[in-house]
Order: structure tokens, then sequence, then C-alpha cells
């Protein structure tokens, strides 16, 4: 894996609220230096071990530089890659984790009744395909 695409956000193809949020982090990820890919693709599977898959939620992970972060990890780290006043959201790392991954898998469990569910995975526009992966 190249050094310019070592931090991948994996999302849940069909979730709107996944797909909403990669919609956010595409706008407010000003240095660009983050991709995406569904959980399941190629490129999921060829970083994460088959053991461990079953062990991951199935609605947003953040792998960076090798690390794999669920949760509200995941979250907490992703924000430090945006912008003011986005990142500012990193101070929730005081919460203690038991709370905000009892909120994350709160909202997870509920995404689909809440946000829905599409058909098929989201399409990229062309001059944002290239932060996608297979």
């Amino acid at each position: 894996m190249p050094p310019e695409k070592s931090k991948i956000v994996f999302f849940d193809g069909v979730c709107h609220l996944c797909m909403g949020s990669v919609q956010f982090l595409l706008k407010h990820n000003q240095k660009e230096n983050l991709y995406f890919s569904a959980i399941g693709s190629d490129v999921f599977h060829s970083l994460i071990s088959i053991n461990m898959v079953s062990k991951l939620p199935d609605s947003i992970l953040y792998w960076k530089e090798g690390e794999i972060y669920a949760e509200s990890d995941a979250i907490l780290q992703l924000v430090l890659e945006l912008k003011f006043p986005w990142f500012l959201l990193y101070g929730f790392r005081f919460v203690p984790r038991f709370i905000r991954n009892f909120l994350y898998r709160y909202i997870a469990k509920h995404r689909y009744h809440w946000f829905g569910k599409a058909e098929t995975c989201m399409i990229p526009s062309p001059n944002l395909k290239k932060r996608f992966l297979n």
C-alpha cells in the first residue's frame, strides 16, 4: 500500500448514515489524505486478517498507518484529519471509552431504521473517484 493511501476509511456502503459520514469527511478533509473503501472490499480483505473481521463492527472503521480503529476511537482519529472547528471534537477522548462506545453501538444498531438503507453502494463523482479504493 503506497504511503499516500495509508489512511483509509472503511464504511458500510449501503448505510445512509455511513455514506453521509463519507460525504462529510470528503468535504471537511482539506488535506485530501483520507481514502475510502467499502467494508468487505478487496482492499479491506487485503489489510484486515480474516480472524479479525468477525470482531469488528460493520459501520465505520479507520485504517491509519497499519493500525485499525473501531467504534468511537475511529471517529476520534478521523476528526483529527478535519479542518477547524471539527477537530475540536477530539476533546471527547476524555469521555470514558465505555460510554463513547455504548453511544456509538446504540446509533450503529439503529442506523438502518433511523437513516435508511440503500439498495446499492454509493458511486463517487469522477473528481472524487481517485479517493475511493476497490
